[in-house]
């Protein structure tokens, strides 16, 4: 007998049990959220399903099979950034002797995929309290407080920041700055090597966390809980 599950689709109703994916449709649904990843960080969640269709090498159909709209793909989009971005984050704590090297390495990490797309995909009429959402949310906010306490407690990481402190920095450097898209890209505008900007001021960003604080930051360090109240 073919198994089923029970979806949830992005708004939050529930849908029919379905039969679980063959291999073949697996392999072609997971294609489809990369190249959907990839391009709308680059250039936005109103790139045309047309163009994600023919990155990810499917027809239109078969993208409208797994996906009936954009606010259920731009749902799993987001699902698979931050559960990419946990992923890292707990392996750089496991794989690295050094706390602030583990934070380091996940720094960069975050910013390789471009967590400060999120916001803009986000803001498009996703149900941010979904229950997935909310799940993929913890995880990634408790990789990261492992990674960040364990800096602090080696004496690297400065006392006054918390992980709101971190992710706020994180989105405000990989967020695409208006009209400035993919150079060849015919959905946006164009800046040559961003991303050595990117670097660049990442390096500076990670000067400024380690201990000893070289100033004292105005207000209290920002929670996750914090951001997303404000």
């Amino acid at each position: 007998m073919t198994a089923t599950r029970t979806r949830t689709r992005a708004d939050g109703a529930c849908v029919a049990p379905q039969p679980r994916l063959r291999a073949d449709a697996l392999r072609n649904r997971e294609r489809i959220i990369g190249a959907a990843r990839e391009a709308m960080v680059e250039f936005g969640a109103e790139i045309p399903l047309d163009e994600i269709a023919r990155r990810a090498g499917v027809g239109n159909a078969t993208l409208y099979r797994h996906f009936p709209d954009r606010l259920e793909l731009i749902h799993h989009v987001t699902l698979s950034v931050m559960d990419r971005t946990a992923d890292k984050a707990e392996r750089a704590l496991d794989e690295e002797p050094d706390a602030f090297q583990a934070l380091r390495r996940f720094v960069f990490a975050a910013v390789e995929e471009r967590i400060g797309a999120l916001c803009s995909l986000l803001s498009d009429g996703v149900d941010r309290d979904h229950a997935d959402l909310l799940a993929a949310r913890e995880r990634l906010e408790g990789a990261v407080e492992a990674l960040m306490d364990a800096a602090r407690d080696s004496g690297q990481l400065r006392t006054d920041i918390a992980v709101g402190d971190l992710m706020v920095a994180l989105t405000q450097l990989t967020r695409p700055l208006p009209g400035l898209g993919h150079p060849s890209s015919k959905f946006g505008g164009g800046c040559a090597d961003f991303d050595r900007f990117v670097y660049r001021h990442l390096l500076l960003f990670l000067d400024g966390l380690r201990a000893p604080a070289r100033s004292e930051l105005p207000g209290c360090a920002a929670t996750l809980e914090d951001l997303r109240h404000s």
